[in-house]
């Protein structure tokens, strides 16, 4: 079977855990907290981060490198797209998260919400929760663009783009970084990746010292 390295609030993880909960993949789930750089962890990864998936000997980290592995070895529910160009957007949307969205939204929300308040029990920085939110809401008009042209984020189908927009989106909502208000289009679309049973399971789940909204496990937000 295989084990996943994860942690909560990690965007990264969490892709990888809906993906492979979408594609069927048994796997154990191991809860681990990069900053404390465990040496078992950092024997299995030397950058130190999540997630990390392992069977026997096998140890693949990296979010992309992972799903393109599991992609180009289990051919049922394919995630990539059936042509090129389908592919390359899958691709481009993909990135857009987790560089784009990850160093404008996610990355400064869990540094000031979650790092200081419930690892060094500091006190949040308002301005950079601000522009971090301002940021979500011009990421919000873009998926609106997107899905008013599209059924899914990539294209006809769902896909990897939208495994990978759920998974950054779930944790900026859970660190209250999101205002739907006025995103009908991301708002509906979201509500369905929410009523997944494959996603309910990290909606789930809570960091302890760190509640999310009311809102956030709810289909009607």
């Amino acid at each position: 079977m295989w084990r996943l390295y994860h942690f909560t609030l990690c965007p990264f993880s969490r892709k990888v855990r809906f993906a492979l909960a979408v594609k069927g993949v048994t796997h154990e789930l191991v809860q681990e907290r990069p900053w404390e750089k465990r040496p078992g962890f950092t024997a299995l990864n030397p950058a130190g981060q999540t997630p990390v998936l392992q069977r026997d000997a096998l140890v693949l980290s990296d979010s992309t490198a992972i799903l393109e592995h599991i992609e180009e070895t289990l051919e049922r529910t394919p995630l990539i797209g059936s042509t090129a160009e389908d592919r390359a957007e899958t691709r481009r949307l993909s990135a857009w998260f987790d560089q784009k969205f990850y160093a404008e939204v996610n990355a400064p929300l869990l540094g000031e919400r979650m790092y200081k308040r419930a690892v060094v029990r500091g006190t949040p920085d308002g301005g950079i929760i601000r522009a971090a939110s301002r940021m979500a809401d011009m990421h919000l008009d873009y998926i609106d663009f997107l899905l008013e042209r599209r059924a899914w984020l990539g294209g006809g189908q769902f896909g990897l783009a939208d495994i990978a927009a759920a998974a950054h989106l779930s944790v900026a909502d859970y660190l209250a970084g999101l205002d739907w208000d006025g995103h009908e289009p991301a708002k509906t679309w979201y509500s369905a990746i929410k009523s997944r049973p494959t996603f309910r399971p990290l909606l789930a789940e809570r960091l302890e010292g760190l509640p999310p909204p009311q809102h956030y496990d709810k289909l009607d937000f």
